[in-house]
């Protein structure tokens, strides 16, 4: 599979594939494919692993694409603002990435759910963090809000992060919730909660989370009002 990224800020990425080579995407990010692609769509493993898709922010179902011949194309566009990363996995490495983060994978990828417990003294209620987790031995493509900036962690290392400002992490880096210390910066300041992130390991943060997209564009929205 050979791919190329376009698109500037609202980036796709055209896959190249050869007779029998698949790719797979969550449902509703195929912009276009060639007429010699055959789609398919299933769960990718069964019920329940399209179940635990959806709890970590996916559709349940997940669309495949074949080449019936050599060099199909088939491309995958982000469904908001940002660049398409492309981690390349070697069998041995795992990704974890934040919700939504998953665009499109080579059929070698697995993609899983990822649940983080007892996460800082059950500031959840027990229920933990739910992430994505990406294993196998090929690519994967990782929608990122904004830019993206890459830090890779020393052994014991730790960055407080914004949790919505973490696109992805190597499965090496040891997360935590941390609770902002302080009535006012608690009131004032950036939140009630840090991710503590631990090396060793690359993290890869991303600068402009859709929910801060979100809140910064609401306030010049038209409202209607009915009489």
């Amino acid at each position: 599979m050979e791919y190329e990224i376009k698109g500037g800020s609202f980036p796709i990425v055209i896959c190249t594939l050869q007779q029998g080579e698949t790719m797979k995407n969550e449902t509703g990010a195929m912009a276009f494919m060639t007429s010699n692609m055959k789609m398919d769509t299933n769960t990718g493993g069964g019920l329940l692993k399209g179940l635990g898709r959806a709890l970590a922010g996916d559709t349940i179902f997940l669309n495949f694409f074949t080449a019936q011949s050599d060099n199909e194309k088939v491309g995958f566009s982000a469904c908001t603002p940002g660049k398409i990363m492309p981690i390349r996995l070697n069998g041995s490495n795992t990704i974890i990435g934040q919700k939504n983060a998953f665009l499109a994978a080579e059929d070698s990828v697995d993609v899983d759910i990822y649940f983080k417990q007892k996460l800082g003294a059950g500031l959840f209620g027990g229920e933990g963090f739910v992430l994505q987790k990406f294993t196998g031995n090929g690519i994967v493509f990782l929608e990122i809000d904004g830019e993206v900036i890459e830090k890779d962690l020393q052994p014991g290392e730790k960055l407080l992060v914004d949790p919505g400002h973490i696109a992805a992490m190597e499965e090496t880096v040891d997360f935590d919730i941390e609770r902002v210390k302080g009535a006012k910066n608690i009131l004032f300041g950036e939140g009630l909660f840090f991710s503590k992130l631990t090396g060793p390991g690359k993290v890869w943060i991303q600068t402009m989370p859709i929910s801060k997209l979100a809140e910064a564009i609401i306030p010049f929205i038209p409202t209607s009002h009915s009489d």
